[in-house]
């Protein structure tokens, strides 16, 4: 946008410097032709009154002396002719140039004549000048000379070129003027973008300077800061309502649990024990979801505190914790880790929570004799770690919603969960500024991708560097 403003008023600077220029220029390349032309009119005038007696007695008489002495002091060629356009007396280099033929007619009709009007750089040819001579009221012939123009040509363009470097010397400081001016007028715009992609990415501390480029965007820079300040107080709010009624429910929700279990032993009606058995399970899955809540509250409140983790470690320190549930339902846990150690920058715990969002996921779709694989490795300049499970995988448009919170697909709503660990897994990728991605598996089950990057001050071992140790093998799972 910068540029394109010192275009605007750079092109206004050129339009104004021509109007005024051009004229200027013509008028100083006519002016200088007209006191050339107006010496050689005086010049000719004299000629002219002593070309009298060589026209009348056709001796040359001192006119001919006059006209080789003005040759050879100011290299003009100058001639006598008479009615007859006869030649009677002329200077050694005079030479009919492009006009002569014009300025003569003009003359032995009794008037003066010279030309060219101006003297461009670009045109050749002399000054012609011709004055009639009169005797008594009658025309006996004419005086013509040739001015060489290129003294005149040369101060023309002398001039021109001094217009043209005051054009560019005023040009140059437009640019530098019009550089400061769209700078002092587009920097709060500069910078409104700048923290406006600031906030967009997590920084919601990031505000406008409002003493900057006029009154105007002053002003709008001032409504951007409170509106900023108002949209943050409003999250802000709005996720500490989360976490404080997420945190004051579980007190109530306790205290209703153990009293729905102080009921059991007085049921002895089988219909009423069943009921008894799913409020309990209702009650448990609804701490599950004000922890779930909580921490998703938790994770979005995390602002640019960044750890380093091994994402190797981490991912085997959790495969450890699933394993006892994953043999529980017949499932295999396998982690390849390739690249150890694999150093990620992330908000802290961002990794143990996505992992166990997604292997709890994994584990609770795949199934009896299911297989669950967690991969860790260096891509695109991070650490990538993956979760692949033999499930039963969800559709194109499911992977659309599923990180929508309490989405749940229909098929397996009466499964346990509150449909906030995908949501979560997601929020803590971002605020890592890393990624959580998904496709179906082949050729069955899902396929959850998490991306962090990896810090500036632990750069990957060589290919030829020994990988780290991983953690030992839990029972029941094989880890590769």
């Amino acid at each position: 946008m910068r540029r394109r403003l010192v275009i605007s008023y750079l092109l206004l600077m050129v339009l104004v410097l021509m109007a005024l220029e051009t004229p200027l220029a013509a008028t100083l390349a006519t002016r200088e032709t007209d006191r050339v032309r107006a010496d050689r009119l005086a010049d000719a005038t004299r000629f002219a009154s002593l070309a009298g007696p060589a026209l009348r007695g056709g001796t040359p008489g001192p006119i001919d002396n006059e006209l080789r002495s003005y040759d050879e002091l100011y290299g003009i060629g100058a001639a006598v002719v008479d009615r007859d356009r006869r030649t009677v007396v002329a200077s050694a280099s005079w030479r009919a140039a492009p006009g002569t033929g014009a300025a003569l007619d003009t003359a032995l009709s009794g008037q003066q004549a010279s030309g060219p009007e101006s003297v461009w750089p670009w045109v050749d040819g002399p000054i012609v000048v011709a004055v009639p001579i009169n005797d008594g009221g009658e025309v006996l012939g004419a005086v013509v000379t040739a001015t060489p123009a290129d003294a005149v040509r040369r101060t023309v363009t002398t001039w021109w070129l001094l217009l043209a470097g005051l054009g560019l010397l005023a040009v140059l400081a437009c640019v530098l003027t019009a550089f400061g001016l769209a700078g002092w007028v587009l920097r709060p715009v500069t910078e409104l973008d700048a923290v406006t992609h600031e906030i967009a990415e997590g920084d919601r501390g990031a505000r406008v300077q409002h003493r900057l480029g006029p009154p105007e965007l002053r002003r709008l820079a001032t409504s951007f800061n409170h509106m900023a300040d108002v949209v943050s107080d409003v999250m802000d709010r709005q996720r500490a309502f989360v976490a404080h009624a997420s945190h004051q429910l579980r007190n109530p929700l306790t205290a209703l649990r153990l009293r729905v279990e102080e009921l059991g032993p007085s049921l002895t009606d089988p219909q009423g024990r069943a009921e008894h058995r799913l409020a309990l399970e209702e009650t448990d899955r609804l701490a599950l979801v004000l922890d779930a809540l909580l921490t998703l509250a938790r994770a979005e409140r995390r602002e640019n505190q960044r750890v380093t983790v091994d994402a190797a470690e981490v991912a085997a320190a959790r495969m450890a914790a699933w394993e006892p549930l994953a043999r529980h339902r017949s499932v295999t846990l396998r982690l390849v880790a390739t690249d150890a150690p694999a150093y990620a920058r992330t908000v802290p715990t961002a990794i143990d929570q996505a992992l166990d969002a997604l292997i709890d996921n994994a584990v609770k779709f795949s199934g009896a004799g299911g297989e669950v694989t967690v991969t860790v490795r260096r891509q695109d300049g991070g650490i990538a770690l993956e979760v692949r499970d033999t499930g039963p995988g969800m559709t194109a448009s499911q992977l659309g919603q599923a990180t929508e919170r309490f989405w749940r697909a229909p098929e397996v709503q009466n499964v346990d969960g509150a449909g906030l660990g995908l949501t979560i897994a997601a929020v803590l990728a971002d605020a890592s500024d890393g990624r959580l991605t998904m496709r179906p598996g082949q050729p069955r089950g899902l396929v959850a991708g998490l991306w962090f990057p990896t810090p500036t001050d632990h750069p990957p071992p060589p290919d030829s560097a020994p990988a780290a140790p991983t953690a030992p093998t839990p029972p029941g799972a094989v880890i590769v």
